[in-house]
């Protein structure tokens, strides 16, 4: 074969091969193509500050959730403008920035409801209709099912637009109002408690705590004479209450007032923080209000420690280092003058004015989140607020008949 044969082969085959790429293509959707580079809601991408509010409507044209943006942040209309869960609202909204369609699906009204997206009019629509406000055109999309079984994405429909679309990711809807409030009340762990005092509504007091800082356990106080606690480390979950604790729903104080009997709470910190709660059960579900102050004398005292403290362990480091210096033959002045001086130590007044500071802002947060509100809490915290002194103390032990004979008086 010569070289001339063997190009003019090549050649063909070249041709063949772009030939085939060439239908392969034409015989691909169109979607598929089109849909490439396609994003979900290009009016929002680059907008996503501009949103002003989010109105999610269910089945029956039901309005389930309307998120206002304010001064103050994310709120929820439905439950009195209590502030919403800020983090959930900007994934939610970058989601949508960030979404892209997949494929085209069905544009047959009758089959939008196999997806999830059939018009929320409709009774039983299952899907929800999110409507966007605040950019220059309302926009107003119908997030239907997860495609779950299929591999992943979203089904979606623009409202008013006949044609349906697999979108990446999964940008599914909460229904409930109450997935969309903020939960974090409180994150005060237990080690930074001195005491707690939790007081039934028979009145009865159950207080436990620590000497020190380093206590590893709670101690019950008042066990009752001949009674014995259950364990040493029986009054601990009391005193993580406050860490990490999330409320299930939030409604305002006037509407969600305490009855006439209540349990009553308080925990004290060692630096002065005081948090007193009201909290009471109501068919079925846990409720509480809060308020937190400060016990300046408290932490005027505990900062009082905390700087002793921080000299001894100045004058300590200073030490350690003259030493090390002198063994070494070394500047022993210059490496004492190495030694950073905590602020406790070189500047008293301006450390104790930081640290109440500090206290107060914290106070100041805390209450505006407590504030005017009562919250459904979980039943297990809500449960070690309730405890009682017998809850903390073994069984009293029965008497066996043979010891109840023993013990009765003998006839004359």
């Amino acid at each position: 074969m010569n070289a001339k044969t063997l190009y003019a082969l090549i050649g063909a085959a070249l041709v063949a091969l772009l030939a085939a790429v060439l239908i392969n293509s034409s015989r691909k959707p169109q979607s598929e193509a089109a849909a490439q580079a396609q994003r979900l809601l290009p009016e929002l991408h680059g907008h996503m500050n501009d949103v002003s509010a989010i109105t999610l409507t269910g089945a029956d044209n039901k309005v389930l959730t309307t998120l206002k943006r304010g001064s103050d942040g994310w709120t929820v209309a439905e439950k009195a403008d209590y502030p919403a869960d800020v983090a959930k609202v900007r994934e939610f909204l970058l989601k949508l920035d960030q979404g892209t369609l997949i494929e085209q699906k069905t544009s047959s009204e009758k089959r939008y409801a196999e997806l999830g997206v059939d018009d929320v009019k409709d009774k039983d629509a299952k899907g929800v209709l999110v409507d966007i406000a605040g950019l220059t055109q309302p926009l107003k999309l119908i997030i239907g099912n997860f495609n779950g079984a299929g591999g992943g994405g979203t089904f979606v429909r623009r409202a008013g637009d006949p044609q349906s679309w697999l979108a990446a990711g999964n940008i599914t809807v909460d229904k409930n109002t109450a997935d969309w409030e903020k939960r974090d009340l409180t994150d005060i762990a237990a080690a930074r408690l001195q005491s707690l005092t939790l007081t039934n509504t028979d009145g009865k007091p159950l207080k436990a705590a620590k000497q020190q800082r380093t206590d590893a356990n709670f101690k019950v106080a008042d066990v009752p004479p001949g009674r014995e606690v259950s364990s040493e480390f029986v009054a601990n979950s009391l005193g993580s209450v406050l860490a990490n604790l999330r409320a299930e729903d939030a409604f305002p104080a006037k509407d969600m007032a305490p009855p006439g009997k209540v349990h009553k709470a308080q925990y004290v910190a060692f630096d002065g923080l005081v948090v007193d709660v009201t909290a009471w059960d109501n068919v079925g579900k846990d409720y509480a209000q809060f308020a937190a102050h400060l016990d300046t004398a408290a932490a005027n005292a505990d900062i009082d420690k905390e700087q002793v403290k921080a000299r001894a362990e100045y004058d300590a480091a200073i030490t350690a280092a003259s030493k090390k210096a002198s063994d070494e033959k070394t500047d022993a002045a210059k490496a004492a003058g190495d030694v950073p001086k905590p602020l406790a130590v070189s500047d008293a007044a301006k450390d104790r004015e930081g640290k109440l500071d500090a206290l107060n802002k914290e106070i100041q947060t805390l209450n505006k989140t407590f504030n005017g509100w009562t919250f459904v809490l979980p039943s297990y915290k809500f449960t070690d607020m309730s405890k009682t002194m017998d809850d903390m103390l073994k069984p009293v032990e029965a008497k066996k008949p043979e010891d109840a004979k023993k013990a009765a008086p003998k006839k004359k």
